[in-house]
């Protein structure tokens, strides 16, 4: 990889790993659909003028059954599932949880009709990612925070299946447009909820400075910088620092919050990304004639 390629490498993963730590910040003094609302309305107003270039907002336009279909399970549900869980959950523990996608990709792709092998490999890898999710959230249910877990969960899962939408339905359609329109789109989504339930002080300086480095750095940096590693290295490289995220996430929590690193979420975190990895990884397949041919995932 070049070194452009890798400078933006850790651009992403550090842009992608720390909206946790800023999520935890920004919902200690503001409601969850204001955070929201702000970080969708500032990515979909700066993405705007890079996605008119071209005419790729018509492209996106042609499809919106499926644009809404992305945006609902991408941004929509899981941008505020996660940020209502970090009311209650570390913001640590919440990153590491995101980091089961893989994992939830893997098994949604599969029981959506897909053609990949689910081999001895992969196979394991659910096994091994599925158990790390298990050490990892068994403290937090006898605490008894059920239902933030599952929010975080669930929005894993949004994140998992919104990327087959696109794979299926939307493969011809520039990903920046569909990136800039999805966000406008669930701006004017949480507009309503977010006038009702607007402030009535205006939030202290560091809850403000969380608020716009989520919308600004963490969204429209971060989809500029996404979409120029894909032209860098290929859309499968770029996927890469998917498995760097969790753990900027809890160096972050521990750093800045002081939240606890525990040996239990060391475990955890090693159990998640080894089954990410095995389960996302290439499979031989048998062709005619007993050739062995390499099946990529996606």
């Amino acid at each position: 990889m070049s070194r452009r390629g890798w400078l933006l490498f850790v651009v992403m993963s550090v842009v992608w790993g720390i909206p946790y730590l800023l999520i935890k910040v920004a919902v200690e003094d503001v409601p969850v659909p204001v955070v929201v609302f702000a970080r969708t309305a500032m990515g979909g107003l700066l993405l705007a003028p890079f996605a008119l270039r071209n005419g790729g907002v018509r492209t996106v336009l042609r499809h919106w059954r499926p644009v809404v279909a992305f945006t609902l399970l991408e941004l929509v549900g899981p941008w505020f599932f996660l940020t209502d869980a970090e009311r209650a959950l570390p913001s640590s523990l919440a990153g590491l949880l995101i980091a089961t996608v893989p994992v939830l990709g893997a098994i949604a792709v599969r029981l959506s009709g897909g053609a990949e092998r689910l081999g001895g490999k992969r196979l394991a890898g659910l096994l091994v990612g599925l158990a790390g999710v298990a050490v990892l959230v068994a403290p937090t249910l006898r605490a008894g925070a059920v239902w933030p877990t599952v929010e975080v969960l669930l929005t894993a899962l949004g994140y998992a299946v919104a990327p087959l939408i696109v794979v299926r339905y939307l493969d011809d359609v520039p990903g920046l447009p569909l990136t800039a329109v999805s966000l406008s789109l669930a701006a004017l989504l949480y507009a309503p909820a977010a006038t009702v339930t607007w402030p009535d002080a205006r939030p202290e300086p560091p809850v403000l400075g969380a608020i716009a480095a989520l919308g600004l750095v963490c969204t429209t940096v971060a989809f500029l910088v996404y979409f120029a590693l894909i032209r860098e290295v290929g859309p499968v490289r770029a996927t890469v620092f998917t498995y760097v995220n969790p753990a900027v996430a809890v160096l972050a929590g521990v750093l800045v919050l002081g939240e606890r690193l525990t040996l239990l979420i060391g475990v955890a975190f090693v159990l998640i990304l080894v089954g990410s990895v095995l389960a996302t990884a290439r499979e031989p397949q048998v062709a005619r004639g007993g050739t062995v041919v390499e099946t990529p995932v996606g």
